[in-house]
């Protein structure tokens, strides 16, 4: 069986990555995965210096879900660069760093900095708000999209992968927006706004009141958002949002999605990589699947 996929000229072993800011750096699970059974690592977000995220508590458990108000917490470039590029570089697998930012010359610093070391692929979290334009996230606007896309495609020497958020009203415009600003492909979904309160503490359950819905509860909204995108464009698809299982992986495939990222089943089963991995490989077994290839985008 061929389980391997082609990502913007990027051959991964088979299509499951790891969803970012859900699995650290690699280093944090590796004790639990066997990191060269991967695709690719996805990183946490990496800006241009360190950021201390939001007050607590950022943590919130739903039904089939959880919201998250992390803010995007990490050291900085320069510590990622020294201390995560050299650990993952010991293993057989991809590595792809996600970079975000709260400017436009945040994120060309990070992708300048980043273009001499040794990564494979940057994903570029447009999900941030902008804060040169009144706080509205990149992703939200399509012409934000389709101009941050065309700074960074003359700054990176690396494919970019540009991730798109899910709250938005068409995400097939958002997708054509990237594709036009040069996008070497597409991630999707990230989380949904979402809104938790305590009703015996009559408080909210985050600091910052709402937060990122991701898990299960997403799976339906981003299938169908991943298929609408593989159809839109003309660029290899990433998909994401709920991913436990094989199956749910394969669902995904079959919507159009070339790679897959498992993020919050990380929390709840901290093998859920490995497993959608051999998973995958189960069921081209059982029904005679040649090449993972051949399932991409296979229901119309």
């Amino acid at each position: 069986m061929d389980t391997s996929v082609n990502i913007a000229g990027v051959v991964l072993k088979n299509p499951v990555m790891t969803a970012s800011g859900t699995f650290g750096s690699g280093e944090e699970y590796s004790e639990f995965v066997d990191l060269n059974k991967l695709g690719a690592v996805v990183t946490k977000g990496v800006a241009n210096v360190p950021w201390p995220g939001n007050p607590t508590p950022r943590v919130a458990e739903t039904s089939s879900g959880m919201l998250n108000a992390i803010g995007l917490q990490n050291p900085g470039m320069e510590v990622f660069i020294k201390r995560d590029i050299p650990f993952l570089k010991k293993f057989d697998t991809k590595i792809i760093v996600n970079v975000c930012g709260r400017s436009e010359e945040d994120y060309c610093q990070v992708v300048e900095r980043l273009a001499d070391e040794d990564v494979d692929l940057l994903e570029i979290n447009i999900s941030c708000p902008n804060v040169k334009e009144g706080g509205i996230a990149f992703g939200q606007d399509p012409k934000a999209v389709e101009h941050i896309t065309s700074e960074l495609k003359k700054r990176a020497r690396q494919p970019i992968i540009m991730k798109l958020s899910p709250n938005v009203t068409d995400i097939t415009v958002m997708a054509k927006a990237a594709e036009a600003g040069g996008a070497d492909a597409l991630s999707l979904i990230n989380t949904l706004t979402g809104m938790k309160i305590d009703i015996h503490k009559r408080a909210f359950a985050l600091a910052n009141r709402t937060g990122g819905l991701s898990g299960p509860a997403i799976k339906p909204v981003a299938v169908r958002m991943v298929y609408q995108a593989a159809n839109a464009v003309k660029l290899p698809v990433i998909g994401m949002g709920g991913i436990a299982t094989a199956e749910d992986a394969i669902e995904f495939i079959l919507a159009g999605a070339t790679g897959v990222s498992v993020g919050t089943a990380n929390f709840f089963n901290p093998t859920a990589t490995e497993e959608v991995v051999s998973g995958i490989e189960a069921y081209m077994e059982k029904y005679g699947v040649d090449k993972i290839t051949d399932l991409i985008g296979a229901v119309r």
